[in-house]
């Protein structure tokens, strides 16, 4: 890919977005942190040993590109957020000119 291609990569292009966001380190320890086991963000963020505005923003981001899914759950007669990765795998292949983006469910592996 020429210099002038990648500056004409789509901001609207969900492949790129979704490859950004596994690139960023936070975003990556969310995912891991959710993959097998539906958590709520203040125990995501003490886990992670960051802000809990950190790990909203990165989970509002992760749901916009489908990566997660949130659900009410019920903790007594509370009803709190949690947060569950819907991939279990991601590949990238470098074949061409763009990108392939391989999401694996992790519905499969459940």
């Amino acid at each position: 890919m020429t210099k002038s291609r990648i500056l004409l990569l789509s901001e609207y292009d969900i492949t790129q977005k979704i490859i950004e966001a596994l690139s960023n380190v936070c975003a990556r320890a969310i995912l891991f942190s959710v993959r097998d086991e539906a958590k709520d963000v203040g125990r995501i963020a003490a886990e992670l040993e960051v802000s809990l505005s950190t790990v909203y923003t990165t989970l509002r981001r992760l749901e916009d590109l489908a990566l997660v899914e949130k659900r009410y759950d019920l903790n007594g007669k509370t009803k709190i957020m949690v947060y569950r990765s819907r991939i279990s795998r991601a590949e990238i292949l470098m074949d061409g000119e763009e990108p392939e983006l391989r999401l694996i469910s992790a519905e499969s592996g459940r």
